[in-house]
């Protein structure tokens, strides 16, 4: 790295999802010479076709949901709350095109090159740049190759579905199809029971549509820890949502027409059920995109689909970086954001940034009832032989939740019985995904439960679930 240097840039960043724009920001920020290349706006696929436009849609139907209990609050209102679609869609993209303009606003802001195209590596530091024409169509503005002396890859992901089961955008839809739907559906099957599939679980069943969720493994979110799985699958049974866990289904068999779609599932050597629904949506996971940018004029490694890098972001190839989907992790937006900013400050040359540490990055789900959690599930310390003590207060005993008529849900401290270290938290209830922050700053400055418990929780707060969970940890609870 030289801050004007012979190439063009000090730094091309090839992406402009939230991990290559935080990387090229933060870069520019340090003093480095930066453009950032992308084909779509800026934003990328969480801004305009995941995260945001996906939770404007959440918070329509958790508002739809609280009005339908404004009776219980002494507000009168003529006639029940209804759906209107088109509104809330109106609303989405209002969202996403104000989110959109302030980021547009920030590119000159930080004195950062946009370059507009499709980017492909040719070699460590060039990148072939495929520019639109007047007209908008790809290539149409002829090429432009950028110089750099050192370039992060932030490419991103794309939507995948099953084996045999292949989207068509009318009857079997992916995330991206969902989002550009004129009317609800009357009846919809998810197939995955991760973040993306609860979420719009939650959403459909708020606003009047049947829903089946099937998930392949024993649990919903089978990411996070058993309690918070037990007590997701409770609430949307309780709500009405249809959930098959340990589920079984021939991809191949299933058949859709005009009226829908029809599949056979049945739970891991039970009998089949046909369950027939308007849409299927397959919430399957992403793919990186790793194809066509040019690694093989590299020595950057892919392994099982993604890019390798160490714990700085480096790939194999000197002066190449990666972040974001592109590498796997854990397929988050803040975590490609805080990759980026890893890549930016090693590139810069600073002497102590520390390496990557899954760990301790959040990660938040917008279901109803909201999802968050941090660090280590139980079962992942039974796996690896830690001894724990644990700190468990649910939302009923926060005077906060009970006056917003919305307290399903716990808090969940996990510790080290021998260290007394901070192994995980676990939240599931209103506005857990807020909640979270304090839990991420704790692990940041290795607080211990009982540091957590320790600092005070402004009365009445949902904060305080958090303070009694970590004072619960060792039987310390003053409210439960």
């Amino acid at each position: 790295m030289a801050v004007g240097s012979s190439n063009d840039f000090d730094l091309v960043v090839l992406g402009a999802g939230t991990g290559g724009y935080t990387a090229a920001f933060r870069a520019a920020q340090l003093g480095l010479r930066v453009a950032l290349v992308d084909q779509d706006k800026i934003g990328g696929v969480c801004l305009h076709r995941g995260c945001i436009p996906t939770k404007a849609l959440l918070e329509s139907a958790d508002m739809l949901s609280k009005a339908r209990h404004l009776k219980d609050y002494g507000v009168k209102v003529d006639g029940e709350p209804g759906v209107d679609y088109a509104q809330m869609a109106v609303r989405r993209d209002q969202v996403v095109k104000r989110m959109w303009t302030g980021l547009k606003s920030l590119i000159n802001k930080n004195k950062v090159e946009w370059v507009d195209g499709r980017g492909r590596l040719e070699g460590p530091g060039r990148i072939r740049v495929s520019q639109p024409g007047e007209d908008g169509k790809a290539g149409g503005g002829g090429d432009r190759l950028l110089q750099g002396t050192d370039v992060i890859l932030a490419t991103g992901s794309r939507v995948k579905s099953l084996p045999g089961l292949d989207p068509d955008g009318e009857r079997i839809l992916t995330s991206d199809d969902i989002l550009r739907l004129d009317s609800p559906p009357e009846s919809i099957v998810i197939v995955g029971a991760g973040a993306v599939g609860v979420e719009f679980a939650s959403f459909f069943q708020d606003i009047g549509t049947k829903v089946t969720l099937l998930e392949y493994l024993p649990a919903l979110v089978p990411a996070e820890d058993k309690d918070v799985s037990a007590a997701i699958e409770r609430s949307f049974t309780r709500r009405g949502v249809k959930v098959i866990t340990n589920a079984r289904f021939d991809t191949k068999a299933v058949t859709r027409d005009k009226s829908g779609v029809c599949v056979d599932v049945s739970q891991e050597g039970g009998k089949s059920e046909e369950i027939r629904a308007q849409v299927m949506l397959v919430a399957a996971g992403r793919a990186a995109n790793v194809e066509d940018i040019g690694l093989e004029s590299t020595k950057v490694e892919v392994d099982k689909g993604v890019i390798k890098v160490n714990g700085r972001m480096r790939t194999k190839e000197p002066h190449v970086y990666a972040i974001g989907d592109v590498i796997g992790g854990l397929w988050l937006a803040h975590t490609a954001g805080h990759e980026g900013i890893i890549a930016a400050h090693t590139i810069a040359g600073d002497k102590d940034v520390p390496e990557m540490d899954y760990t301790q990055q959040p990660r938040a789900t917008y279901c109803r009832p909201e999802i968050a959690s941090i660090g280590l599930t139980e079962q992942q310390c039974a796996e690896r032989g830690m001894p724990v003590k644990i700190g468990k207060v649910p939302f009923q005993a926060i005077a906060k939740a009970v006056i917003g008529g919305e307290y399903e849900g716990f808090a969940k401290v996990i510790g080290n019985s021998e260290t007394g270290d901070t192994l995980g938290v676990h939240i599931v209830g209103p506005h857990a995904t807020d909640l979270i922050s304090e839990a991420s700053v704790a692990f940041e400055l290795e607080a211990t439960p009982w540091e957590i418990g320790a600092a005070t929780h402004p009365h009445p707060t949902l904060a305080e679930v958090l303070g009694e969970a970590a004072m619960a940890v060792d039987g310390r609870s003053i409210n439960f």
